[in-house]
């Protein structure tokens, strides 16, 4: 990606002429002539101009328009982000265009590329999983373009942020399955190195260290965010000679495959393992057992993210960091006094 997105006013600063001569120029206007056009083409291709498709085909009203990029839309989560994001935008007079990274590296960058092309005013993101490469977002602050990350999250030094209180909803989660007679107590997540998994770890730990309840190191299950890892995470830690009556799960994709695989091997929830998974607690109430789950506020941190770009496009050089309390919403997958009755 180029380092500064150029404009019709920097061609027209450099050249020492007006906007409107360069933009004429561009169109091979009758109205300027042949030696300033070359100059003109010349300039716009040594610094890799990109004309705004938008502007051009409606100069009077161009739309105003931010990118959002997201690794999975297909979940409940990420609609629910969106939504928030179109609801905000769409008072402001503003246009959403949504990309889906499918958790690729390759396919975010090209996402923010085409935002690029596409002149949006400003990029809301959630890094995809495979995501340790932040160069191009990186370039992004280098050319001025304005970003918030949401959710899973990097170089908060540069750009603001909006989270979630991960790591206190994963102890209160975990204090919940004590309370109710769970002992030994598992966690699948997703890659360490995302913030998200890091957050939510720490609090699921410090909860166990704090009722002095011995950490065993291989209850804790960390690597791909798909419903194949979480299923092979339960059949490795339901094999162990001492297996685990608990599990908290990562997110909605790791709390069904693994809530799916715990019933395929027979045995009984919450009897025999208790579950309580980071996700929406509707899709949650449809099937039995109904899960206890920790819900993000999905709308308001669409919404909130929404806000802190737009105090960047007007010119605000603050960096925020904004956190969204999570909900623990308790039903009938993690209380084992109550198993009987279920």
């Amino acid at each position: 990606m180029q380092q500064h997105r150029t404009s019709l006013k920097d061609l027209a600063e450099r050249l020492g002429v007006s906007i409107a001569t360069v933009s004429r120029a561009l169109r091979n206007s009758h109205e300027v002539g042949e030696e300033m056009k070359q100059r003109v083409q010349q300039l716009a291709k040594e610094l890799n101009y990109r004309p705004n498709p938008f502007a051009q085909s409606l100069r009077k009203e161009a739309p105003r328009i931010i990118g959002v990029v997201v690794p999975n839309l297909v979940t409940h989560y990420y609609a629910a982000v969106l939504d928030g994001i179109e609801d905000f935008a769409r008072s402001f007079g503003y246009t959403v265009i949504c990309s889906n990274s499918h958790e690729d590296h390759t396919r975010e960058e090209q996402a923010i590329d085409n935002f690029i092309n596409l002149h949006v005013e400003g990029i809301i993101a959630c890094l995809a999983q495979d995501t340790t490469d932040y160069s191009h977002f990186k370039e992004i602050h280098d050319m001025g373009i304005p970003l918030v990350f949401f959710a899973r999250t990097c170089l908060p030094e540069l750009f603001s942020q909006v989270v979630a209180d991960g790591d206190v909803a994963a102890h209160s989660a975990a204090e919940h399955l004590i309370a109710t007679g769970s002992r030994r107590i598992a966690f699948i997540g997703g890659p360490n190195h995302l913030d998200m998994v890091r957050r939510r770890k720490h609090g699921y730990l410090q909860a166990l260290r704090e009722h002095n309840i011995p950490i065993d190191r291989n209850l804790v299950k960390c690597g791909d965010i798909s419903y194949d890892f979480a299923e092979k995470a339960v059949d490795e830690l339901m094999g162990m000679s001492n297996p685990p009556d608990a599990i908290i799960a990562f997110n909605d994709i790791v709390t069904f495959g693994a809530f799916k695989r715990i019933q395929e091997r027979g045995l009984s929830i919450p009897g025999d393992v208790a579950i309580i998974g980071f996700t929406d607690s509707d899709t949650a109430s449809f099937v039995t057992p109904k899960v206890t789950v920790v819900a993000d506020q999905a709308s308001k941190q669409g919404k909130v993210s929404c806000d802190l770009l737009f105090r960047a496009i007007r010119g605000d050089k603050k960096i925020y960091k904004e956190v969204v309390p999570m909900q623990l919403h308790i039903q009938d997958s993690s209380d084992k006094s109550r198993a009987k009755g279920i």
